[in-house]
């Protein structure tokens, strides 16, 4: 049974600036999750820059994630597409590398109807016996999963939770009120946002600050699934400028570029992304420093 709960960090991946990819850098992200309490790891998701690289990237990535993390932290393995059939291979992938589970983001640019999206997640989740996650980001896929179709997916024995990253602040609400299964799992896939919704009865969020600050969004979590709201509210008010300012352009474009102030990864971003524009540098480096994540 699936019951992850907590701070899951939409990791990066580390790019050279020739745009290859830096394994060394992902094995230390790794083990520095590990190190600071975070509850698993989502390879190759939005923030992993799923987009960009080739389909054989992509499941090197899970691959070598599951490998250097050795059952220390689940891996979560990112492998949603507008293609059901290449979802299909992704997610068949991702078990056989061995993943804890997968995330599968609503098709995107080619806007299925809710019915298209009910067959969508149930032949994948029919075909691939792996706990499956949904993943709901309107914003970026220019398609909506409704919560009355979430509630019939959500009868697959295999689709475990969703990953809600709608607008609507209403949305944790209405799913919580039509589904019945006590052990779905409900993520914040919005950091901003992130301890309305786990005050509200969320499980865990899915979040791009966890990249910068990975301690911190864990104790946020442990807090609040622990009763102390006052403390993880004073823990995230320390932390909204940050979580605004890794979107002051598209994601993940600052974080990639925050990872690299703090020495983390090198600076590599794959096209048609680039590099942080040097006018958002200061805002930038003013919070890094407020927060003395930077001398």
């Amino acid at each position: 049974m699936f019951s992850v709960k907590g701070s899951i960090v939409a990791l990066v991946t580390p790019m050279e600036a020739d745009g290859n990819i830096s394994w060394q850098s992902l094995f230390d992200l790794i083990d520095w999750h590990i190190e600071s309490g975070t509850s698993a790891i989502v390879s190759v998701g939005t923030t992993g820059e799923s987009a960009t690289v080739d389909v054989a990237e992509h499941v090197q990535i899970i691959e070598q994630s599951v490998n250097h993390s050795g059952g220390r932290i689940p891996i979560i393995a990112g492998t949603g597409a507008n293609s059901t059939k290449e979802a299909i291979y992704l997610t068949s992938a991702a078990k056989e590398a061995g993943a804890t589970a997968a995330l599968l983001v609503t098709p995107y640019y080619n806007r299925p109807t809710q019915k298209g999206l009910i067959e969508h997640y149930s032949e994948i989740a029919s075909d691939v016996d792996i706990p499956q996650i949904l993943y709901n980001v309107p914003t970026r896929t220019a398609c909506d999963l409704l919560p009355e179709t979430v509630a019939i997916l959500s009868q697959k024995e295999n689709i475990v939770g969703i990953k809600e990253a709608s607008p609507d602040p209403q949305r944790l609400t209405e799913l919580k009120s039509c589904i019945e299964d006590e052990s779905f799992l409900f993520y914040s896939g919005d950091d901003l946002t992130a301890f309305k919704f786990l005050s509200e009865g969320g499980h865990g969020i899915i979040s791009v600050t966890a990249n910068v600050v990975p301690e911190k969004i864990s104790n946020i979590c442990n807090l609040v699934l622990e009763g102390d709201f006052k403390g993880a509210q004073e823990i995230d008010s320390e932390l909204t400028d940050l979580h605004e300012v890794l979107f002051i352009e598209t994601s993940p474009i600052p974080v990639k570029w925050t990872l690299n102030k703090l020495g983390r990864i090198p600076l590599g971003i794959r096209l048609p992304l680039t590099v942080l524009d040097k006018q958002c540098i200061p805002e930038i480096e003013l919070i890094l420093n407020k927060l003395g994540l930077t001398n």
